[in-house]
């Protein structure tokens, strides 16, 4: 099922920082300068801490909604969801794509039954044979990468027991890197705390996802590749009204949303593809 096709520019959609529209001039006194350019840092900060602000506040409001879901409705938005995905050309077509290991924990819309689909290397008539890479988390300092797996043994427990892929595998490999490899990708799917339909996503805090997309964004330039289709995965009550989200320029939008309900395309290529 196919959700309403909403688009909405990115031009109402990013709170930028004010500054300053009246040029200084070269001839202020040093102490002027310091003064003009400690104002346009202050307000710039002043605006930002009032959007991290806002986003600590949906964010309190959406996990005590995701907490209050009732388990039988969330196994049955859990089937709906990746029986959509499993079952739409655009990922039945892609060959290289990057998915999250959901965790039980964190309320997030369970991937499991798609990582399986990939991994047991469907048959070819109905499904094109996939690369799988999954996040594996550096550090804390928002560093992600997605290595390459090929079968879920792959996976071990961090210190927080979410599923990660070892950096090297059994005999001893460094797992391809998607940062390094030489083949583009398709899709990827992603996870969230909550969504609108203009494409806003709001994560969980730690930057994870939106600086790993801005690199993938920067290697793709680099090499002349398309874009992948970024989708994410929602339960119903992550889905908020529009502009509800309050977002920065270091914000990565969606492509689009899979939701209970089916698939909500926002941008013009995935109007198309979908």
């Amino acid at each position: 099922m196919i959700g309403a096709r909403v688009f909405c520019t990115t031009t109402s959609i990013f709170f930028f920082p004010r500054t300053l529209t009246r040029p200084v001039s070269r001839l202020q006194p040093a102490t002027t300068r310091s003064v003009v350019a400690m104002s346009t840092t202050s307000k710039s900060q002043e605006e930002l801490d009032s959007i991290f602000k806002q986003k600590r506040i949906v964010r309190s409001t959406v996990r005590k909604s995701l907490k209050a879901l009732d388990p039988s409705l969330r196994i049955q938005q859990d089937d709906a969801i990746q029986n959509t995905v499993l079952e739409a050309p655009w990922f039945k077509s892609c060959r290289r794509l990057c998915a999250y290991i959901s965790c039980k924990s964190l309320n997030e819309v369970d991937t499991s039954k798609i990582l399986s689909k990939i991994l047991q290397q469907p048959d070819p008539n109905t499904m094109a044979q996939k690369k799988l890479y999954v996040p594996w988390v550096e550090d804390k300092n928002s560093n992600m990468r997605m290595l390459h797996i090929s079968h879920m043994d792959d996976l071990i427990p961090n210190s927080m027991n979410i599923l990660e892929p070892a950096p090297v595998d059994a005999q001893g490999n460094e797992r391809e890197d998607v940062l390094q490899a030489d083949e583009p990708i398709d899709l990827f799917i992603l996870p969230g705390l909550a969504f609108d339909r203009c494409g806003r996503r709001l994560g969980r805090g730690g930057g994870y996802y939106d600086t790993f997309l801005k690199r993938y964004q920067d290697r793709a330039k680099e090499k002349g590749w398309s874009n992948p289709l970024k989708v994410a995965l929602s339960y119903s009550p992550q889905i908020l009204e529009d502009g509800s989200i309050p977002v920065t320029p270091n914000d990565v939008l969606i492509d689009a949303l899979v939701t209970p309900s089916g698939v909500v395309p926002i941008t013009p290529r995935a109007i198309e593809r979908m």
